[in-house]
């Protein structure tokens, strides 16, 4: 496959980007996304240009890294799939593609595609854990969860915080990331105990990180490569609306 790339370059946060043309040539349809940007990179060295700086880890569909925006969409394409298990199977011979980085104020850019999305380690270290005493280690089945809990709080935790769901969003809305760290706390029996007290810290630090408010649009849920419902911003909504009415109680 012969592609022609348009992909955004800027030397660091304080620097005015540009899009930059970048022929490449005798791609496998087999390589994913980044093993491509990784055949530019080597052809870039080779004459002397930088290497576009672009962010991964795992390339598995764990980490949640590989935050590219590739051809108006987060992570591509394809539903439900990472950029880093993205195939150029999914483009053409001959195709224009482009590629840039996340967009939103909470995540100012680094250098060319790589964002800083630490703006997400804030919040959950605003409260997306639980530190009261919850005994030692107990064997999986020992503590019964109705399937009906389980479950949502299963999908909830699937979430890898790769920042789509903000990257879809037209308000820049963390909802659908903040939700599915509230959610899978809430719904366990460990996490209940802070469940009041762990969402007012959350939703008041995404506030502060400057992300925007729910558009109530779906984008989110439809971009997210692990298809993390909205069911879980409802759930967030209810669990803020308690807690604040039992704090006023008070």
């Amino acid at each position: 496959m012969n592609l022609t790339l348009k992909v955004w370059r800027q030397k660091d946060t304080n620097s005015k980007g540009k899009i930059e043309v970048y022929p490449v040539k005798d791609i496998s349809p087999d390589m994913s996304f980044l093993e491509m940007l990784d055949v530019l990179n080597e052809q870039l060295l080779e004459s002397g240009v930088d290497p576009i700086a672009f962010d991964h880890d795992c390339r598995e569909g764990i980490c949640g890294m590989c935050n590219l925006f590739i051809n108006g969409r987060p992570h591509g394409p394809q539903n439900a799939t990472t950029t880093c298990q993205l195939h150029m199977r999914k483009f053409k011979d001959g195709d224009t593609i482009f590629v840039e980085p996340f967009r939103a104020k909470a995540f100012p850019v680094v250098k060319d595609l790589v964002v800083d999305r630490s703006a997400f380690d804030n919040i959950i270290q605003a409260g997306g854990y639980v530190s009261v005493s919850t005994g030692n280690a107990r064997d999986a089945n020992e503590i019964l969860i109705p399937k009906e809990i389980a479950d949502p709080a299963m999908d909830a935790a699937s979430c890898i915080g790769c920042g789509a769901c903000v990257a879809a969003c037209k308000n820049a809305s963390a909802m659908l990331f903040v939700s599915a760290k509230v959610s899978q706390l809430a719904l366990l029996p460990q996490g209940k105990p802070e469940r009041q007290k762990r969402v007012e810290a959350m939703v008041a630090q995404m506030d502060n990180e400057g992300f925007g408010a729910c558009t109530n649009t779906g984008a989110c849920e439809a971009e997210c490569p692990k298809e993390i419902s909205i069911t879980n911003i409802a759930r967030m909504n209810r669990e803020y609306f308690s807690a604040k009415l039992s704090s006023n109680n008070t």
